[in-house]
């Protein structure tokens, strides 16, 4: 179970990533109310977490197969680590909350209030409220041990209670018996969090569950409310299609997100304070083990802090950055004599995504284009792409939609707006057994004096215009046809034809990516033994994949110099004696979620740039179909070469990738202080205007 060289591991490599969110909520050159949503994306982070990743190390335990021993960890060993650090980070969670957002709330005279801090006037207020609006929902439910235990729906919030008979007698019991009782918040009802009426310039915020807290009273007219505590449940969130190779996979993902909401436990989060017989029941009542239970706060599901009110206004929050124009693309009269001109590359967000949107909305209108294809990963809740592609079907063009319904936690999305497609007239296509389609490309094909023109759209990240206001990502319009070729190709494998040529351009996983990837290494490799200049810059999201690593070790012996910008998991150990000694790693998290992957080989001074929807996992690599394209216009690769070295250089929010993942600042000792994504919206706007 020994690894034959060194890495980090997966899920504690993740989890230092979530703690870089933490420290973001931390840090006071962010605004108050931007904070105050970094400790909610942690949270959110947190629940996927578990939902995903430590549900599926849980199962692991139930197996008695000769296959665990090919794990290079010990299950139960790393869920007692998994256990270990998130307590730790949630120490961390909960000092920033206390000590630091509160105190700044209040100097900006907002009070978050308990049930214990509520006055005679706001608790007049707030059983008026009560009365409106939460009673509806209550439903509470005395527990009974080995007969009344209600079964607890993933990631609601909960009340347990304790309470004691009313009686008459005059005497105290000699011996308190308790009763406990359940009582789920309705958050998913109503607002997390309620203003109260201002007063004198003071504004009063406070958590549903206080509301509820401060009326257990009216709730419990026969019982003595002694105490409650806040409970939830995550559950596992994993489909578990059992085989994807027979039958219908659309039919088996629609029954699994059904059984999703139902299944087993992963952690059940409980209030530190509560007495240990009161956990005890609990515990009991929902048959939970011990490896189940994590310690938290007062309050649970801190995500809904997405949602927490501003009632003084937009200076406590990031100030707006207007989305650029792209000057170039601006000079032409639309996007098709842009792309015949040449190659444009827009980054989101600091640049318009209406490029795009208007791009689909004018393929679906115009009589020369016969053929739209599109993939489609991630849909937006109220789509403008699939809007117009529901359009263009409407008018009489050929329109294919490869749509994923394996997204984890957007398949319901995806399966619906799949059905609105179909119903107009587009030939939709679904997942793959066992692989997931993660390319984003597009292929318009315009009729021009009786030939066929191609004009491809590929892109980091998704067709989604809500992500593209927070994801940082590229996409490029282009009409050349060693890519627009290539990109036709992979349509024609979507469509289950059989694809015989050999990809020479792109890199498409299923067929060329990884051996290509290899072969630039190689190529750097050999450029460093010959004592030429060899290097490599990578940017993605997540590098785990073993095989990539391990070649990133062997091309750092060899005197490669390796650079990556990595945002989430890093498996491989830099700056390690005889491993990894040329190879320096950093991470940057800051306003926009760092999304785009870049691939840089120096090529002898003849640079070679891939972007690309793909990380370096192994199911990147080998269980998705995933795309790289190369860069050719030497304009766009300058400005690729700038931003990336704007990138490198940040001293604000970049972090070092060491061997033990701590995550400390990397600091310029003298001069200017540069924070990447700012300094890269002014180098946009320089350049575009």
């Amino acid at each position: 179970m020994v690894s034959k060289y060194n890495i980090f591991n997966r899920e504690l490599s993740w989890l230092s990533f979530n703690h870089r969110v933490l420290q973001e909520a931390d840090d006071e050159r962010n605004p108050l109310y931007e904070r105050i949503k970094f400790l909610a994306i942690y949270s959110n982070n947190l629940d996927e977490f578990f939902r995903v990743r430590v549900a599926s190390l849980r199962a692991l335990l139930n197996l008695k197969d000769k296959s665990l021993n090919k794990l290079t960890f010990v299950p139960q060993e790393l869920i007692k680590q998994i256990h270990s650090t998130v307590h730790k980070q949630q120490e961390f969670f909960g000092n920033i909350f206390r000590s630091k957002i509160l105190p700044e709330l209040q100097q900006n005279r907002i009070h978050l209030i308990s049930d214990s801090d509520v006055d005679p006037q706001q608790g007049k207020f707030i059983k008026t409220y009560f009365e409106d609006n939460i009673i509806e929902h209550i439903q509470p439910l005395i527990l009974i041990k080995n007969k009344i235990s209600p079964f607890l729906k993933n990631n609601r919030l909960y009340l347990a209670i304790r309470l004691t008979n009313k009686t008459k007698k005059k005497e105290p019991p000699k011996r308190i018996r308790y009763q406990y009782a359940l009582l789920e918040i309705p958050s998913n009802h109503l607002p997390r969090f309620v203003l109260l009426p201002e007063r004198n310039g003071e504004h009063f915020i406070i958590f549903l569950d206080d509301i509820i807290r401060y009326c257990l009273p009216d709730i419990f007219k026969a019982y003595n409310i002694v105490d409650s505590y806040a409970i939830k449940l995550t559950r596992d969130a994993e489909l578990y299609v059992e085989d994807e190779f027979t039958g219908d996979l659309l039919t088996k993902i629609e029954k699994g997100l059904k059984r999703r909401s139902t299944g087993v436990p992963a952690r059940f989060l409980y209030d530190i304070s509560i007495p240990k017989p009161f956990i005890k029941f609990l515990r009991e009542a929902f048959q939970l083990r011990p490896e189940d239970m994590y310690e938290g706060s007062r309050y649970h599901n801190f995500n809904d802090f997405f949602d927490f009110p501003n009632p003084v206004g937009k200076h406590l929050e990031f100030e707006t950055m207007p989305v650029l124009n792209h000057k170039k693309i601006d000079s032409y009269p639309d996007m098709y004599a842009a792309m015949e001109s040449s190659d444009h590359l827009l980054h989101y967000p600091y640049q318009k995504f209406d490029y795009l949107l208007n791009f689909m909305k004018a393929a679906a209108k115009d009589p020369s284009v016969k053929t739209i294809k599109v993939t489609q990963y991630r849909v937006a809740s109220n789509s403008q792409i699939v809007q117009s592609l529901i359009k263009a079907a409407n008018n009489g063009k050929d329109v294919t939609v490869f749509v994923e319904i394996k997204a984890r936690f957007d398949e319901e999305s995806n399966i619906s707006w799949a059905a609105e497609m179909q119903k107009a007239g587009i030939h939709v296509l679904y997942s793959f057994p066992g692989i997931k389609v993660h390319a984003k490309i597009a292929l318009i094909q315009r009729e021009i004096n009786g030939e066929i023109k191609d004009y491809c759209y590929l892109s980091t990240g998704n067709f989604n215009e809500k992500t593209a206001k927070i994801y940082s990502d590229f996409g490029l319009f282009t009409t050349d046809k060693r890519i627009t070729e290539e990109v036709e190709k992979v349509f024609f494998y979507l469509e289950g034809r059989i694809v015989n040529d050999k990809f020479k351009h792109l890199l498409v996983a299923q067929f060329n990516m990884r051996n290509k990837f290899d072969s630039l290494i190689n190529n750097e490799i050999k450029f460093a033994k010959r004592g030429a200049p060899a290097k490599i810059i990578l940017k993605l999201n997540s590098l785990e994949d073993r095989r990539m690593i391990g070649k990133l070790y062997e091309a750092s012996n060899a005197g490669v110099e390796i650079l990556i910008l990595v945002r989430g998991i890093c498996c491989l150990i830099p700056g390690e004696k005889n491993l990894s000694e040329n190879i320096k790693a950093f991470s940057i998290v800051d306003r926009f979620l760092e999304h785009s992957r870049l691939y840089y080989f120096s090529n002898g001074g003849d640079d070679l740039i891939y972007l690309s929807s793909a990380d370096w996992m192994k199911r990147n690599l080998s269980r998705r179909v995933e795309a790289a394209f190369p860069i050719y216009d030497p304009d766009i690769k300058r400005i690729l070469l700038d931003i990336i070295a704007i990138h490198i250089s940040d001293n604000t929010h970049n972090r070092i990738i060491n061997k033990t993942q701590s995550n400390k600042y990397k600091k310029s000792p003298k001069g200017k202080e540069i924070r990447a994504q700012y300094e890269v919206y002014n180098y946009l706007k320089k350049i575009h205007g």
